[in-house]
């Protein structure tokens, strides 16, 4: 399973108010804590205003880089953005993200083409919105890959995110979502797929017990990917115990080591 560290993030409250507040400690704290939990990419989303961002951006990406070498996954709205601003990034990670909204297709793909060492999220949604069935989801992403192969860029490069709607406001969300991992993992052998985990609870009391169900169901289904809080034990244990589970721990080592380091199982006190 592969962890993108979702916490360096503007819309969380309080590391909206750590960026306001130049904070650099405490968002360096974070960035260390994920990668000591296991993230294999932290993201980097400054959510601020337009007139800031790429400001805030490069900010961020420069604190977090002085404490991790894990590399980053670059989140921005703005694609022009995002092209500027990758290339100051130390280590090659992600590109969060392409769509088939506006021209995002068109003005990233390029850039990708041109530095096979990036990967890159593509989000299932196209200019009508987030697609609620498994059909049009999985149109979306062939559509998606189809568009990066035209530049020469494979699909073991794309994290593919079908994009799972809320449980509370469409009772069939998770079903759709797990239905087109299914059907995109058996086109596309290769591709990531990935998702927002906790978009699934919004809106639902007790989102710890629908996140890790979803997350176990969801790996099965063929997840890959998870744009998720590494510091969430219940997650990791579900990330831990669903591997093993699923032959994909060999003699169940990591499990067994991830125990032994108290990472799962009882908190050491």
């Amino acid at each position: 399973m592969i962890i993108i560290g979702e916490k360096i993030n503007g819309t969380i409250p309080s590391m909206k108010e750590a960026i306001a507040q130049k904070n650099e400690a405490y968002i360096m704290d974070i960035a260390k804590a994920q990668d000591e939990a296991g993230a294999d990419y932290i993201d980097v989303c400054a959510s601020t205003d337009p007139s800031i961002e790429e400001e805030t951006m490069c900010w961020l990406i420069d604190l977090v880089e002085s404490v991790t070498d894990k590399p980053l996954c670059i989140d921005s709205p703005d694609p022009a953005l995002l092209a500027r601003i990758y290339p100051r990034v130390k280590h090659p990670g992600l590109i969060n993200s392409i769509s088939l909204e506006g021209e995002k297709c068109d003005i990233l793909l390029p850039h990708l083409a041109e530095h096979p060492e990036w990967g890159v999220v593509a989000l299932c949604c196209d200019q009508s919105g987030v697609a609620e069935s498994s059909d049009q989801k999985v149109q979306n992403a062939f559509t998606l890959i189809e568009k990066a192969a035209a530049y020469g860029i494979s699909p073991e490069r794309m994290h593919i995110d079908p994009l799972v709607l809320a449980l509370s406001a469409v009772g069939s969300a998770a079903i759709e979502f797990f239905e087109a991992i299914r059907r995109i993992k058996t086109e596309y052998p290769t591709v990531n797929v990935t998702a927002a985990l906790s978009n699934i609870s919004f809106g639902m009391p007790a989102r710890k017990l629908i996140n890790t169900n979803f997350l176990a169901i969801a790996m099965e289904a063929g997840l890959d990917s998870m744009i998720a809080d590494p510091l969430n034990r219940p997650v990791m244990e579900t990330v831990y115990a669903v591997n093993a589970i699923l032959g994909k721990d060999r003699l169940c080592r990591k499990y067994n080591t991830a125990y032994r380091k108290g990472i799962i199982g009882p908190e050491k006190k």
